[in-house]
């Protein structure tokens, strides 16, 4: 199989081939969803919830995040291993620089931050150094409590607009993927048409140029509650494997994320 990689990546945006991403956390499922063709696998902080019992994502270290990445990129042939940064780690260039480090070496191929513009010059400077970075918009998880909840960003004209400006400024920064959480479908058609980069969503509709869930919520397994964006492909096959290729052809085909899994 040949790995997945950032110019590939950027191939099926230019295709027009939709790109089904996952989150993994260690090397059973990693190996199991790579089998299964998933293209991206990202080990997130969502396991400061899912796998750690929290209310949010803000306790999870460098050390997690690094911890599971090993597992993950171990089992890992095809695939694009993107690893994310967690709260505070990229505060300064410096504590990036270092935390970044340590997320390459244990098997990422890529990190991911969450934020806008005041990110550009770190993902310059990362990207000069040989990090490929990915940006996070949207809903952001670790600005949970700035947002007073986890809660839908974009429905108003300025919020678009400031969102849009963001993205292509993460995209003149070097960003390389976009994650885009919990905005309407329109917004996140229109950032998708205007980056060159691609777009993944996470409750954005079915405009952009992929899709990524988090795999408890694929699965229906989920320790605290089931998001409004996500579907249970468990459920309809009752097999593993066989919910992972129906998630990967529903993404493909366009056919997921529906009305009922998107927000207006």
């Amino acid at each position: 199989m040949k790995k997945v990689n950032t110019s590939s990546l950027l191939k099926m945006k230019q295709d027009k081939q939709k790109i089904a991403a996952l989150t993994a956390y260690d090397a059973s499922f990693a190996k199991l969803f790579d089998e299964q063709g998933v293209d991206v696998l990202l080990i997130g902080d969502s396991l400061g919830m899912v796998l750690q019992g929290a209310d949010d994502t803000l306790g999870v270290t460098v050390a997690d995040i690094a911890y599971h990445t090993r597992a993950v990129s171990r089992a890992t042939q095809r695939a694009f291993v993107v690893a994310d940064m967690p709260f505070m780690s990229y505060a300064t260039q410096e504590q990036a620089f270092t935390n970044a480090a340590s997320l390459m070496s244990a098997g990422a191929n890529m990190v991911k931050l969450e934020g806008g513009t005041w990110l550009v010059d770190t993902i310059k400077a990362l990207v000069e150094r040989g990090v490929p970075v990915c940006g996070h918009l949207g809903l952001t998880p670790q600005s949970v409590h700035v947002f007073g909840g986890f809660k839908v960003q974009g429905r108003d004209d300025l919020q678009a607009e400031q969102i849009l400006d963001h993205a292509k400024a993460l995209e003149r920064a070097g960003c390389q993927l976009l994650v885009l959480e919990c905005v309407p479908v329109g917004l996140a058609e229109k950032i998708s048409l205007a980056l060159h980069i691609p777009v993944i969503g996470i409750g954005a509709g079915h405009k952009t140029d992929g899709q990524i869930l988090v795999m408890h919520d694929m699965f229906g397994i989920s320790a605290n509650y089931m998001p409004k964006f996500s579907k249970n492909y468990l459920q309809q096959s009752g097999d593993v494997r066989q919910a992972v290729r129906d998630y990967i052809q529903e993404v493909q085909e366009g056919v997921f994320p529906s009305t009922e899994h998107s927000f207006n």
